[in-house]
This record gives C-alpha cells, structure tokens and sequence, in this order.
C-alpha cells in the first residue's frame, strides 16, 4: 500500500481491516476468540448504525446482538466476495428494515425521548429552537419508507457510496439513487421551515 492509499480517511461506517479476513475465516472454522475480536471490532460501528435505522437504543441493541447471532451461524457461508464489514452492514441493516416494516403503528414522535440540544451553554431560545428542530426532522424521518431511511442514513450519515450501499441493502445502484433522491426530496419539504 502507498502511503496515500493509507492517509485516506475511511469511511466512518464501513472499515475492513486487513486482519477481518483471516478472522472470518478462523471463526467459520469454529474458533470463538476470532469471532469474539470481530464482535469487539465492529460491534460500536454496527450499534450507531442501528440506532440511526431504529431510533431506539434497546431495539438497537437487540438488532444488532441477533445480527452477530445470525453471523456467527452464516459465516461458513461468507465467501468474501465483499469485506467482512460489508457482510456485516448488510447483516445489521437487513434486521433494522426487518423490524422497521414489523413496527405497526409506527412510534409516534411524541413518545421519542427530548433530545439535549447540541450547545449546552446556548440561549433558552436557541436551545427550544433546536429542540424543535430536532423533534420536525425525527417526525419527517418517521415518513420516510424503511427502505428509503436506510439509504439515506447509509448515503448521509454513514457516507457509503452509492455502490456500497447497493450491496449492503441487495438492491441496484439506481434504486439506491432514487431511494435516497426521495428521501431527500421528502425531507427536504418537511424541513422548508427551518431553513
């Protein structure tokens, strides 16, 4: 590797070490330290990814303990086509929609808890705005489609690429494309407001 190709920043969501390989391999083979290691590696990564998907810490959490779950008894299947990262997101991402499309009725926004505003030391009026903020972009989120939610949380928060998120979700990266077109589009109405 160059040492451009190393200064590159990686994608905050998405990080296959070189070792992940190996690891995987070791684990399909039964040795539960290199399962473990990976669980210790990815597991933060997957966790705020399936709280962004979710909105819920303990949907979250049990989201991503049963994906791990369901790794560890498909890793004999894990050919490596894609890194394990990338196995893994799609793992993780798959049980968010999953439980995403079984919620009926949605969670309504007024059972969300209040979340802090971002500057402690700001105005009384500055914190109220951004707590209403806050609580009109989690209402316009809770419009969007599961499928649409997750690519635009992939797209701009995880800052995967179209490509990427076009094998994690198992879709083409044209319907990625109008996924997180729609998304935006949708958002960006419902946010007019604010701007």
């Amino acid at each position: 590797m160059t040492a451009e190709r190393d200064a590159r920043p990686q994608r905050p969501g998405v990080v296959d070490r070189p070792d992940d390989a190996l690891l995987a391999v070791r684990a399909a083979e039964g040795d539960e330290e290199a399962f473990e290691r990976l669980v210790r590696r990815h597991g933060p990564g997957m966790l705020r990814l399936a709280s962004q998907l979710l909105g819920n810490k303990a949907e979250a959490e049990d989201a991503v303990q049963e994906a791990f779950v369901s790794a560890w008894r498909k890793l004999p299947e894990f050919r490596g086509d894609a890194g394990f990262a990338t196995w893994l997101h799609r793992i993780v991402t798959n049980r968010c929609l999953n439980t995403l499309r079984a919620r009926r009725p949605a969670t309504d926004i007024d059972e969300l808890p209040d979340q802090a505003a971002p500057d402690h030391q700001s105005s009384p009026e500055r914190a109220a705005e951004s707590q209403a903020a806050v609580h009109a972009l989690g209402k316009a989120m809770g419009v969007l489609s599961p499928e649409q939610r997750a690519c635009w949380i992939l797209r701009e928060i995880e800052t995967m690429s179209y490509e990427m998120i076009a094998e994690t979700v198992g879709i083409s990266q044209e319907a990625v494309r109008a996924r997180v077109f729609r998304a935006r589009r949708s958002l960006t109405e419902a946010m007019s407001a604010w701007r």
